[in-house]
């Protein structure tokens, strides 16, 4: 018997920044216009991640407007951003689970989302 070789794609984590709206039971703060979330999500390729995050999204009744890739952790890293242990272990057990991971959210009140569109990671 012989082994076929399976052609194995390498899962990979990006980073994203994910604009949300308003939808009933989104669990922002009532008062919230929107916000933000950072994620890390594993993927073949980034694209993959972002459709991935986009539909988790959806089914956590979160109404996302907007991704912002932020690419690899190697490519962050050449970039110059400045990655902790704890973002790298979120990195990892979302690249372990093949899962999307909520690392930070932060609720936007009165026009703040078009204040922070320059964060810097």
């Amino acid at each position: 018997m012989t082994k076929e070789k399976k052609k194995k794609t390498r899962q990979q984590v990006y980073t994203l920044l994910v604009q949300v709206g308003r939808r009933d039971g989104d669990g922002l703060p009532d008062d919230a216009t929107g916000g933000a979330l950072m994620i890390y999500a594993s993927g073949i390729d980034e694209a993959e991640a972002v459709r991935e995050t986009v539909a988790i999204l959806k089914q956590a009744d979160l109404n996302p407007l907007d991704v912002t890739g932020y690419g690899t952790v190697e490519e962050r890293e050449e970039q110059g951003h400045d990655i902790d242990s704890e973002e790298r272990s979120l990195m990892q057990r979302a690249l372990d689970e093949n899962s999307v991971v909520v690392a930070h959210m932060t609720p936007f009140y009165h026009g703040e989302e078009t204040e922070g569109e320059s964060t810097e990671h």
